[in-house]
């Protein structure tokens, strides 16, 4: 099992340089767990790409058919008071914006606090960064 950060779950549903590394990564382990509004910054990437024309509407039909797909069998954090504290205690020590601070955040909540027993996977290097420094092992997509 490994935390999806949304960067990383994009590349899943549309061609683009991380897709066929982290396809395999998928395929080696398709127990994905992803923040609760995951699902929410996807529809946002897919549909600003649509908007602004590297993603033709077929591409984006069916990448939204797949994230339909996909988020129906990954397990979810949810959003509460321990996740907005450590959110909030993220970007105190961290230069990240806050919709990253919440994804490190359900991170955290899902290795119940213990960063080192779950494995991150994003393509953002500032919110890589972070999470090395809290303690996860943050998965080298290059390598994957």
């Amino acid at each position: 099992m490994r935390f999806w950060d949304t960067s990383a779950l994009v590349p899943l549903l549309m061609a683009e340089p991380a897709t066929q590394s982290l396809t395999k990564l998928v395929n080696d382990d398709s127990d994905i767990v992803a923040w609760w509004s995951s699902k929410v910054e996807c529809v946002s990437a897919l549909t600003r790409r649509r908007l602004e024309g590297t993603l033709d509407s077929d591409a984006a039909q069916t990448a939204f058919r797949e994230l339909e797909r996909l988020s129906a069998g990954w397990d979810e954090i949810e959003p509460g008071e321990s996740l907005r504290e450590t959110a909030i205690r993220f970007l105190r020590v961290h230069p990240l914006r806050a919709a990253d601070a919440l994804q490190l955040a359900a991170a955290f909540v899902a290795a119940d606090g213990r960063p080192s027993s779950l494995e991150l996977v994003t393509l953002d290097d500032r919110l890589a960064e972070a999470a090395r420094k809290e303690g996860f092992v943050v998965v080298d997509v290059a390598m994957a």
